[in-house]
């Protein structure tokens, strides 16, 4: 088993009175992740499932002596799938402030309703993301010419942990389908009164064939016949399950520099191969670039979150095509990064260079790559 990064920063909180949200996409392994942690706590713990209509009962009478009654003997308790459980951000402040001690730990994959229902709970929570599997965690249970080899594997298949332990490829690719087309959704059309889930799946598929370039709302607007406000809609209501991520144009309103515009990557490159349904060999493949910017980028969010490394993340391009794949800013200090596949000469931008001088600039290519996503020196 992969053990997951912050699987020790949870466990080593978990006597604190606190709340601990545990947010990610379906099937990314929450649970698994919760189970592994429940067989290193020593005292005993409630787990309760949220889309189980008996727990739901169990909760429904929001009063201490009801949650007393329930949790006596505990220290801890699990609510896995809390975002279906009505006004739960109440009933967990109302446990959380009056029975000690107590931790509790609520899993959500959809950030749209379990941060909303949780707001009560401002300053009591403590928050992680969890994603598919991150090289940076595959690199504790193999080694570097193993690495090497699933590198192809992992442009095309991505790395949400069944996947990963599924061996033959028809079964990867029939799992990622059915996971692109109905896990993954499930929870906006659950909620979210979306009138034409086939305009949700369209929009998908437009961006997966739009990864490193500017995305135009009007464009998709026009494309799906919809409004423009329905697709920013749509765009965030995937971001907020998981599945997609907005990075903005970096700027420092020089006159010839590209700022309002946005581009859109997947969390995970087999759900994107899923999404447009092809799983050829990088062989046969026209968008291999395509696949490497994506899978890079979502790595070093990944490996970013993970070592608490806070930045905001950019692009940067000018009217005149001069472009950047990711910029890192923190702390005023700018990197710069152009992904590529092959081995071929890349030079900074003259209009960066000049721009912005003290930036420093690197290409992430398959010799140097996994010093880039992983604790490998």
């Amino acid at each position: 088993m992969v053990q997951r990064s912050i699987f020790n920063n949870i466990l080593s909180r978990i006597y604190e009175q606190k709340v601990t949200v545990l947010l990610g996409a379906r099937r990314v392994g929450k649970t698994s992740l919760l189970k592994s942690i429940l067989s290193d706590y020593k005292e005993k713990a409630l787990w309760l499932n949220g889309e189980d209509i008996i727990a739901a009962s169990m909760l429904q009478e929001r009063s201490i002596s009801n949650y007393k009654r329930l949790l006596n003997g505990y220290n801890l308790l699990i609510i896995d799938e809390a975002q279906y459980l009505e006004d739960i951000g109440r009933k967990v402040k109302l446990m959380i402030d009056e029975i000690h001690p107590l931790h509790i730990i609520i899993t959500g994959s959809s950030a749209f309703d379990l941060i909303q229902e949780s707001e009560p709970l401002v300053g009591r929570t403590i928050t992680y993301n969890l994603y598919p599997i991150a090289q940076n965690e595959l690199s504790a249970t193999e080694n570097l010419l193993q690495t090497r080899e699933n590198l192809n594997e992992r442009l095309i298949y991505g790395s949400y942990p069944e996947v990963i332990n599924l061996n033959e490829p028809s079964k990867k690719e029939q799992y990622l389908f059915e996971l692109a087309n109905t896990y993954l959704l499930k929870d906006i059309l659950a909620f979210e009164n979306v009138r034409s889930p086939q305009k949700l799946k369209d929009l998908l598929v437009l961006i997966a064939h739009q990864i490193g370039k500017d995305v135009s709302l009007d464009e998709l607007a026009r494309a799906l016949s919809i409004s423009k406000n329905t697709v920013e809609r749509y765009l965030d209501l995937l971001s907020k399950v998981f599945i997609i991520y907005k990075i903005s144009g970096y700027s420092r309103n020089l006159r010839k520099e590209v700022s309002k515009s946005n581009r859109w990557y997947f969390y995970d490159n087999g759900v994107r191969n899923a999404v447009i349904n092809n799983f050829s060999l990088l062989a046969t493949r026209q968008d291999v670039g395509l696949l490497w910017e994506n899978y890079i980028i979502s790595e070093r969010v990944k490996f970013n979150a993970y070592n608490n490394n806070y930045v905001n993340y950019y692009f940067w391009r000018t009217y005149d095509q001069q472009e950047i794949d990711l910029i890192e800013e923190k702390n005023n200090l700018i990197q710069a990064y152009e992904m590529k596949w092959k081995q071929n000469k890349t030079k900074v931008p003259i209009a960066f260079s000049k721009s912005y001088p003290e930036a420093s600039f690197n290409k992430i290519n398959q010799d140097n790559y996994l010093n880039f996503i992983t604790e490998l020196k």
